[in-house]
């Protein structure tokens, strides 16, 4: 008898693949190697790329700028904040990035150096903001006294540090006025002494540093008021009870000598001749214009 074939189950023939995913895995087989090479030289290329801009530059984080480079890590923007005063051009220089350079090869280290060298600059922060930006805050120095020394006049900080040389006349009218060696280290704990004695600070138009130890005051009448070393509150105190009591400010007097803690000197205007500006007194502090 002949043999009969027995009908193949249902699942065999769902499972065989049409023509076309036939087709198809032909197509990926024979386009398989093609692909492998093209992602091998993608591969090669971009190595050949890297170790190009690897090759540029001295340092590792000049080559690795360079490298980031590359992907698109480039310098686009530069942020700054806090800036009032600091000569924008000044700055500009101090910061020292251009438009396209490679941000990863900044240094923002040596920026900070170099922007805290600039006098109106207290302290400073550079930081990078991936991918393209640079920000840069400045705290900047607040002028506190305005300096006389060796006829010259500069601004100072609270710390005592100089501010700027130029344009001091805008603030001479706004700032005491403090003269002489070592007077900007001090100046701040007299000036805030002076300030707790409204009455006494409004006559004072300058204060004169003696031997970098004490102070002369020079009041708006002429007279020179020496405090002690070292006692600077306490005479100012003593001297505005003083004032209020006997009006002692108001008086004729050239000099009033405070240095001696149980007695007062004095000295009257002359009346009878002007004063040799050869006697050795201090030269007449003056206001910048």
């Amino acid at each position: 008898m002949p043999r009969v074939r027995k009908p193949r189950p249902s699942a065999f023939v769902q499972d065989r693949p049409s023509k076309w995913q036939v087709t198809r895995r032909r197509v990926r087989r024979a386009f398989a190697p093609l692909a492998a090479g093209l992602v091998l030289l993608a591969v090669v290329g971009t190595g050949a790329g890297l170790v190009r801009v690897f090759a540029e530059g001295e340092s590792f984080r000049d080559r690795l700028g360079h490298a980031t480079a590359y992907f698109g890590l480039r310098v686009r923007d530069v942020v700054i904040e806090g800036r009032q005063k600091t000569p924008e051009g000044l700055l500009r220089a101090a910061i020292g990035v251009g438009t396209g350079d490679p941000i990863l090869s900044y240094s923002v280290a040596d920026a900070r150096a170099r922007i805290e060298s600039i006098q109106w600059v207290q302290s400073a922060t550079v930081t990078r903001q991936l991918p393209d930006t640079i920000v840069v805050k400045l705290v900047e120095r607040r002028p506190f006294a305005v300096w006389q020394h060796d006829g010259k006049f500069v601004l100072i900080d609270r710390e005592g540090q100089i501010v700027t040389d130029s344009d001091v006349g805008t603030f001479a009218s706004q700032l005491p006025l403090v003269v002489g060696p070592g007077a900007p280290a001090a100046a701040a704990a007299l000036i805030d002494a002076l300030a707790a004695q409204p009455d006494i600070q409004a006559r004072v138009t300058a204060a004169v540093r003696v031997g970098e130890r004490r102070w002369n005051l020079r009041l708006n009448n002429g007279m020179d008021v020496l405090l002690p070393e070292g006692a600077d509150v306490e005479a100012l105190k003593r001297l505005a009870d003083l004032q209020t009591a006997h009006a002692l400010l108001d008086r004729p007097l050239q000099a009033l000598d405070m240095r001696l803690p149980d007695r007062l000197v004095y000295r009257p205007q002359p009346t009878t001749h002007a004063a040799d500006p050869k006697d050795g007194q201090p030269p007449q502090a003056r206001k910048p214009t």
